[in-house]
């Protein structure tokens, strides 16, 4: 998906996203956690020249869609960009920061974009290409900022039911292994990691299991299925400047900052964990 979202936090104000230049970005930035499951394409991120349209083929599956460069002649079909899609094309601006993500996705984690596509199109295809339904809204949001966790310790999500992220984010919870990421799906908030100091918040499926690559899997299934993400409520957001080692200042006055950090809204209730 193409489209650009804040994922700030909470006291910011909602405005697109511009992104740096390619020669303005400090390549030490992709050092950090965010992002970690994407190593094997750092020259893509890093190099002086943009990745060719073809070299982000070349790291496709050899079965499924192919990136194809975004231009009038492409756009001249019609169509919609799900739909696009799953007729072999994923439309992909050159030079462009966050289709390249986009595409860093789609080559690491294609289950996942495939199952999202399914259901867009599932719905595109009852609604219209005009209007857009809960289901797709969630969709969408997990497209663009999603992140899966996994948990050894289901009574971690009583500390996040409650919004107590001094707790959530005790260091040895997360270095012990007791939480963790498990996947960075959302490409907006890799474009948005390329500005120092920027606090994300994260649209998240917790996943039981010890495994990355299991986890991962089970919210493919789920989402190809149907049985996930019929609506934004589903989601639970995560500061995630506040994991261990995410952010420098992690002191007991950053985690009180209750515009990044926000207290539990009223009536606002957590889905269960999913595995279980």
């Amino acid at each position: 998906m193409t489209g650009t979202v804040s994922g700030a936090g909470a006291g910011s104000v909602r405005r697109r996203f511009i992104a740096p230049l390619r020669g303005e970005v400090a390549p030490g930035c992709f050092a950090h956690p965010l992002f970690a499951d994407f190593t094997a394409y750092r020259e893509w991120m890093t190099t002086p020249e943009w990745p060719a349209i073809d070299v982000l083929n070349q790291a496709m599956p050899l079965h499924g869609p192919r990136f194809v460069a975004q231009d009038a002649a492409l756009l001249a079909d019609g169509l919609h960009y799900e739909t696009r899609i799953a007729q072999g094309c994923i439309a992909t601006r050159e030079q462009n920061w966050h289709d390249l993500f986009n595409a860093m996705v789609w080559v690491r984690h294609p289950a996942i974009k495939r199952a999202l596509n399914g259901q867009q199109c599932r719905h595109i295809a009852r609604m219209g290409p005009n209007a857009r339904n809960r289901a797709q809204q969630a969709l969408t949001q997990f497209d663009e900022t999603g992140v899966i966790v996994r948990v050894r310790n289901a009574a971690l999500l009583e500390l996040w039911d409650r919004h107590d992220w001094s707790a959530l984010f005790e260091p040895q919870r997360w270095h012990g292994g007791d939480i963790a990421i498990a996947a960075v799906i959302g490409h907006a908030l890799m474009e948005q990691m390329l500005v120092p100091g920027r606090l994300l918040v994260g649209k998240c499926v917790v996943v039981a299991g010890d495994d990355a690559a299991t986890c991962v899997a089970q919210v493919a299934g789920a989402i190809a299925a149907g049985d996930l993400l019929a609506a934004a409520a589903e989601l639970r957001p995560l500061p995630l400047a506040g994991i261990p080692g995410w952010h420098a200042g992690q002191s007991a006055d950053f985690y009180a900052q209750a515009d990044y950090f926000r207290p539990l809204r009223a009536g606002r209730q957590y889905p269960p964990l999913q595995g279980r």
